[in-house]
């Protein structure tokens, strides 16, 4: 029977609080939703920081410490934190809540994209906060930057002395050449472990013949010595999800990646997408694994080598 990791994106920086009341918007909410996710299931758990004050997007280290300690004190979950949480800051600063918290895992971007959000303003007439509607609608004029030099940076401090296990994040083909020419350079060791993010205006979009697609160019060029999984973006969350675990796949649910339990309904937690996923996978025959199960998959340093 295969085994699957559930990944968990618990808030990211794309949706803004007037899209749901159930997005976790202050350190408190990110906590108690990153729990119940890996209570519901969920080894590893994707996360971003928000400003408590009006819950924008926050690439502070001290926001993440708001949160990190007690998600470790409280779950055996394998925490991932992200570089790509601002798309208008230099890679130092992103990188900059990974080197405070020296975590298992960290997501890393492997390519520039034009990454943009903007359409989803004109759903909404009113906005809880002042910074919400210019921040979503100035995504048209986005390029989120990730080349090879910040990609450098990110492997030599990361993955040097503190061993955190990237997710590479992959949006487009492309990206999974990139991965490859920078396993040819030395920078990363198998097993790696990609994302394949669809979904996102800029990047490869959500089906199954894409997905398929990713998957074959990714085999041709690392053989059977890697593990990965998907991302979703919007409707297509646990149809996609669902096809990459009977391929073989690990799967990302949360709210960062869709706000919505099914078509037209708001999930109520990040839990509750767990819970369905979860569901899904074991209907068909999957195994949902253990975080224990997942270091182990994915040859991580280990919780107690983490800096918070």
């Amino acid at each position: 029977m295969p085994k699957t990791i559930i990944t968990c994106a618990i808030t990211g920086a794309i949706h803004t609080p007037t899209m749901s009341d159930a997005l976790p918007i202050n350190s408190e909410m990110i906590a108690e939703q990153a729990i119940d996710a890996a209570k519901a299931g969920a080894a590893i758990l994707h996360l971003h920081a928000r400003n408590p004050v009006n819950g924008a997007p926050s690439i502070d280290p001290a926001h993440f410490m708001e949160f990190l300690p007690r998600i470790k004190a409280e779950t055996d979950a394998i925490v991932n934190i992200s570089t790509g949480g601002s798309l208008s800051t230099g890679i130092e600063d992103r990188m900059a809540p990974a080197v405070a918290a020296s975590p298992e895992m960290c997501s890393l971007n492997m390519g520039s994209l034009n990454f943009a959000m903007h359409p989803l303003a004109d759903r909404y007439k009113e906005w809880k906060y002042d910074w919400e509607e210019a921040y979503v609608r100035g995504s048209v004029g986005n390029i989120f930057r990730n080349t090879f030099d910040d990609i450098g940076k990110v492997a030599k401090t990361l993955g040097g002395d503190h061993q955190v296990k990237f997710e590479h994040e992959c949006y487009d083909v492309g990206h999974i050449y990139n991965l490859k020419f920078c396993v040819d350079q030395g920078m990363f060791k198998a097993p790696i472990f990609l994302q394949f993010v669809m979904g996102i205006l800029g990047g490869i979009t959500a089906n199954i013949d894409n997905l398929v697609f990713m998957k074959q160019t990714a085999d041709r060029l690392f053989g059977t010595d890697y593990q990965w999984s998907v991302i979703g973006a919007g409707a297509q969350q646990m149809k996609l999800g669902a096809v990459a675990a009977q391929m073989g796949g690990h799967v990302r649910v949360g709210l960062e990646d869709s706000l919505f339990i099914e078509r037209g309904v708001l999930a109520a937690s990040n839990a509750q997408q767990v819970e369905k996923m979860r569901g899904i996978l074991e209907t068909q025959g999957n195994v949902v694994v253990t975080p224990a199960e997942a270091r182990e998959m994915l040859g991580l340093k280990g919780a107690d080598r983490v800096a918070f």
